[in-house]
């Protein structure tokens, strides 16, 4: 399926590209590997030709345990995507996006064509954000975003072909929190979830990938919060001061496509990071809590019970917190060819 983007009618004239295509596919690289991904596992890889760029899923870095599916495997090539376009309409270039475009290829899993026309102004403006996001474990204040703020995260759900659901009432969060207890409980007495995550924490940063210590708070018994973070301080040697019980309960979004097959995966994950993009535009942090749509029953629960139409394909935290650091990344020479 090709889609193309377009600079709105409301543009009189459209600039010519800023850059070379072959400069351009380049920064749309080293924005794409910037991208969220499950655990920080990157496992995407890119080859790039002389007017286009083939986004590729690495299933040797599919965390099988947790993501049996492969669901947040694509989702994460879908983040890494949504760079890629980002960083071309800022640099003046128009695309054509297919996705999936080869059943013989099924890790092919997008080509961004360059094509003539006007860049998308709305993706280019949100360049300068892509170094910036960061997956922030911090504890959040008891601050909130304003309703024009949760409209333009829920505008940038919609522009991917998402939905963007907040947890309002009380009812709600209570069901958000007892399925994402239920599903942390049941993932932790998983021997081979215990062990997946263990491979993929306490990384040395100069390993390039996985989740440092730095970024995630040590686990000593004091947190209370209600929608547990996911306890990544698999030696006892992580960083951040453990949760107060602050925040987690003020803001949380359910992220949803209406279908459930590979390419709603993708797109979920193109609407994830422009809705994070989005979030670090208005000055917030964000994090993921995916417990509960990793297992079939609780997420199954949590449609029933919030989505309804829609499945949900991930949850997100929002509040002010303290900096973080930029996690590890993998050399370009291994996700890079052509």
């Amino acid at each position: 399926m090709s889609e193309q983007f377009s600079r709105s009618t409301t543009v009189a004239v459209a600039q010519p590209p800023q850059e070379s295509a072959a400069d351009a596919l380049s920064a749309a690289v080293d924005r794409a590997v910037l991208a969220p991904s499950l655990h920080n596992s990157q496992p995407w890889r890119f080859t790039v030709h002389a007017d286009r760029l083939d986004v590729r899923a690495d299933r040797t870095r599919h965390l099988r345990t947790i993501d049996p599916s492969g669901r947040e495997l694509v989702q994460s090539v879908g983040a890494a995507l949504f760079n890629a376009r980002v960083a071309l309409a800022a640099r003046g270039w128009a695309v054509d996006v297919q996705r999936r475009p080869s059943p013989a290829d099924p890790d092919l899993l997008a080509v961004l064509q360059l094509v003539d026309g006007p860049p998308d102004p709305g993706l280019a403006v949100l360049d300068a954000l892509v170094a910036r996001r960061r997956t922030n474990r911090r504890t959040f204040d008891a601050t909130v975003p304003t309703d024009a703020e949760l409209r333009s995260f829920t505008a940038a759900a919609v522009a991917e072909g998402a939905v963007l659901i907040p947890v309002l009432t009380g009812e709600q969060h209570r069901l958000v929190a007892r399925l994402t207890q239920g599903a942390d409980a049941e993932q932790r007495a998983d021997p081979a979830y215990l062990a997946e995550l263990a491979r993929w924490t306490n990384r040395a940063p100069a390993e390039g990938d996985g989740i440092v210590a730095a970024a995630v708070p040590h686990v000593d018994g004091s947190a209370r919060d209600d929608v547990p973070m996911r306890n990544f301080d698999t030696r006892g040697d992580a960083s951040l001061p453990p949760s107060s019980g602050l925040g987690t309960e003020r803001t949380l979004l359910v992220l949803g496509t209406r279908s459930d097959d590979e390419e709603a995966w993708l797109r979920s994950g193109e609407a994830l990071q422009h809705v994070l993009l989005e979030i670090t535009r208005a000055g917030w942090a964000a994090s993921p809590l995916t417990q509960s749509v990793e297992l079939p029953v609780t997420r199954i629960e949590l449609r029933a019970g919030l989505t309804w139409d829609t499945w949900p394909q991930t949850i997100l935290r929002i509040g002010h917190a303290g900096p973080t650091g930029a996690p590890p990344r993998r050399q370009r020479a291994d996700v890079v060819s052509g």
